[in-house]
């Protein structure tokens, strides 16, 4: 009885291994690479809490996969996304670009965890070189759940890799059936299924039954290459009675550069204003952008602190991207631009 069950695991995994390597000719190949996050991960009988599985081939158990493609696998890492850092999504660049170059493969699909996706498919927007379509998918609910919704977003992200409907959209989030343009996909739920949304720039697309169907064009387009090495940039989060000091702090520290997730349509208050002059008189670049969700960033109020006095002093305003994205789009244009001002204002202005 031993040696037939472990003949069968033996055939078993032979099998699903043979199904990595392309064994159908009639079929496109998909390349899903690995990075951790919920969608790989397991409830640990001892704890309870949810925990990395061994292997990260969660794939292998949705048959329907190996119906409309061949897949590839590529390992990266096998982490919660709360553990991700730019210089990780920089080597993650790299591999997908890597794994691309193959002919045979036709996309990539990258599972992710759902925490710093946003980010994280933001900057392979950025930063890969190939034109082939790469989805960013994950998963709110783990394998271990009764009902997880990590192998329906899987597949819905093969099929939108080989849909011709979905061509020159950039880096994608495909979550719950939506498609959303990486540069303006935020999370809004901490554990509901349906979190990714873009707010008011809307879904680029919808899939139902292996089929997507087109919302939306992509708008921005911008491609740097993966920086060798990342300027340091912090983020300041303004609020009600914020002093100068934590921006002192980051200045006096060797930031390069700072975000400031200001009040409303882009002000501070005096305390943070002299913050802010601090900071550009020690040749730290400043970018402007706003705590509220929606609208843009902009000169409007002449006060001090306000978003004009801002404009006059050399702040550079992010317009409507948000804290984290403008964060990575100014480390990632420094390491190409260096501190060039004039050139930062004009990659912010002109995505």
């Amino acid at each position: 009885m031993k040696k037939f069950l472990f003949l069968f695991i033996i055939l078993f995994f032979s099998k699903q291994a043979f199904c990595d390597e392309n064994i159908n000719p009639d079929l496109p190949t998909v390349a899903i690479v690995t990075t951790g996050g919920t969608i790989a991960e397991v409830i640990d009988p001892k704890t309870g809490a949810v925990v990395p599985a061994e292997g990260g081939e969660f794939f292998k158990g949705i048959p329907l996969l190996y119906k409309v493609a061949n897949i590839k696998h590529v390992p990266f890492s096998n982490i919660d996304s709360s553990q991700m850092t730019p210089e990780m999504w920089a080597n993650l660049s790299k591999a997908v670009d890597e794994v691309l170059k193959d002919s045979k493969v036709v996309g990539a699909v990258v599972a992710h965890g759902t925490d710093t996706m946003a980010e994280g498919s933001y900057f392979l927007d950025l930063t890969l070189k190939s034109k082939k379509p790469v989805v960013v998918t994950g998963a709110m609910r783990s394998a271990s759940d009764p009902y997880p919704d990590g192998p329906f977003n899987l597949l819905n992200s093969v099929y939108q890799v080989l849909s011709k409907n979905a061509l020159d959209w950039g880096v994608t989030i495909n979550m719950n059936q939506y498609i959303l343009s990486s540069r303006d996909a935020e999370k809004t739920h901490t554990t509901n299924p349906q979190t990714f949304s873009s707010g008011e720039k809307g879904y680029l697309g919808y899939v139902f039954n292996g089929e997507v169907f087109r919302f939306n064009d992509r708008l921005y387009k911008q491609r740097f290459p993966v920086p060798e090495k990342m300027a340091n940039v912090d983020i300041f989060f303004d609020y009600a009675g914020a002093g100068p000091e934590a921006l002192k702090f980051m200045v006096d520290n060797g930031a390069d550069g700072i975000v400031i997730e200001s009040l409303g349509a882009g002000n501070v208050n005096s305390a943070v204003y002299e913050g802010i002059q601090y900071a550009l008189k020690k040749n730290v670049i400043i970018v402007l952008t706003s705590s509220v969700p929606y609208g843009g960033v902009f000169p409007i109020y002449g006060d001090v602190g306000g978003g004009a006095s801002l404009a006059k002093e050399g702040v550079i305003f992010s317009r409507h991207l948000r804290g984290p994205k403008a964060r990575l789009l100014l480390m990632v244009a420094m390491a190409n631009v260096g501190k060039d001002r004039n050139k930062l204002e004009a990659i912010f202005a002109n995505p």
